[in-house]
């Protein structure tokens, strides 16, 4: 019983350890690797942005002088009319906090999108702001996942009912079978939607394709937000409710993305622990030596394979289970000694063998 159950937990050990090992692993190449991409994007933004922002600095810095020369404004009267420019800049869409701008502006919460274009300024909107955030995004996330996979599942069912009609010998949908499903689906929606934002706002095509993609990315940086000319928010309702359902359904389709990734790294996870499992259960059957941080080696059955006090040509049948008889070389349980010639003469003179008392 002792020794299955040494035997059993060195199985546990070693799958323990082989698994946290990979783990390890993994985990460090993946920071290795964020790491490195960051750096290659530092390098690639710094070289094809910093020139042209020094150079738009030194216009704008230009211009700035010329205005208070010609107009002899002092530097804080040209102060106070950046300031008002700025604060005013987000009202050209209308009242912000209506109605219609407020649902805007709580789906952009909702969604982690942060677009900066509005911002609540009392102390009690800021206060209601963060614990709506703390409840919305959960809730968000979990909307979101949830319709991802149902959208999921229907692309399987479609994939299914092609390759039948197709009379293809596999007709069940795979992971890349999805990803192709979704990744198309969500370059249709940018592409589409890029068209719509362009006619609406008065972009280039290459501008709305970059704001759809920073807003279904959630990155929202702010630069180009959509519905803040012509008073939109008040009076154009269609193309709110058209701007909404992108953002909601555009979401949904890149939550779709992210869960066939997140399954796939499930998948990765329960085929390593899988295999660890099976590395030992083979390392077992092989019964193959197990070393540990210490001197010695055990085999997987628990016996002493090397030490540096135990090394005799009766390691391979040496035992650590617990019997502790003190007679001879061979107890009565037929276990031997490490050591053959160790016999403690300085506590028993006689060779009969003492077997430990039954508790």
């Amino acid at each position: 019983m002792l020794i299955e159950s040494y035997r059993n937990f060195i199985v546990e050990l070693v799958t323990t350890q082989c698994s946290m090992k990979r783990q390890n692993v993994r985990t460090l190449s993946l920071v290795v690797c964020t790491f490195t991409y960051l750096l290659i994007g530092a390098a690639v933004f710094d070289s094809l942005e910093s020139d042209f922002e020094s150079k738009r600095w030194d216009f704008l810095q230009a211009v700035k002088n010329n205005f208070m020369k010609k107009y002899n404004v002092t530097a804080e009267d040209f102060r106070m009319m950046e300031i008002v420019i700025i604060e005013n800049k987000p009202h050209k869409a209308g009242p912000q906090w209506k109605f219609a701008g407020a649902f805007y502006f709580a789906t952009v919460v909702l969604a982690m999108i942060g677009y900066g274009h509005s911002t609540p300024v009392t102390i009690g909107g800021k206060a209601f702001c963060m614990a709506y955030a703390m409840v919305g995004i959960p809730l968000g996330l979990v909307m979101f996942q949830s319709i991802g996979e149902r959208l999921n599942k229907f692309a399987s069912v479609i994939i299914r009912r092609a390759k039948r009609y197709m009379h293809c010998s596999h007709t069940e949908a795979t992971e890349m079978n999805l990803m192709l499903a979704t990744g198309m689906l969500s370059s249709i929606i940018i592409t589409t939607g890029a068209a719509v934002f362009s006619r609406y706002e008065g972009w280039s095509y290459f501008d709305s394709f970059y704001y759809c993609f920073v807003t279904l990315t959630t990155i929202g940086f702010g630069d180009y937000v959509a519905l803040q000319n012509d008073q939109a928010l008040m009076n154009k309702p269609g193309y709110v409710a058209l701007s909404l359902v992108f953002i909601l359904f555009g979401l949904a389709v890149v939550a779709a993305s992210i869960n066939l990734l997140v399954l796939r790294f499930m998948t990765m996870q329960a085929e390593d622990a899988k295999r660890d499992e099976q590395d030992a259960q083979n390392l077992a059957a092989a019964n193959q030596p197990v070393t540990f941080d210490t001197e010695h080696s055990y085999n997987i059955h628990g016996k002493l394979l090397n030490s540096s006090n135990y090394m005799t040509e009766y390691d391979e049948t040496a035992s650590i289970c617990s019997c502790t008889c003190l007679g001879g070389t061979r107890c009565m349980n037929h276990e031997t000694f490490a050591d053959p010639d160790f016999r403690p003469t300085d506590i028993i003179a006689s060779t009969i063998s003492l077997k430990r008392a039954s508790v």
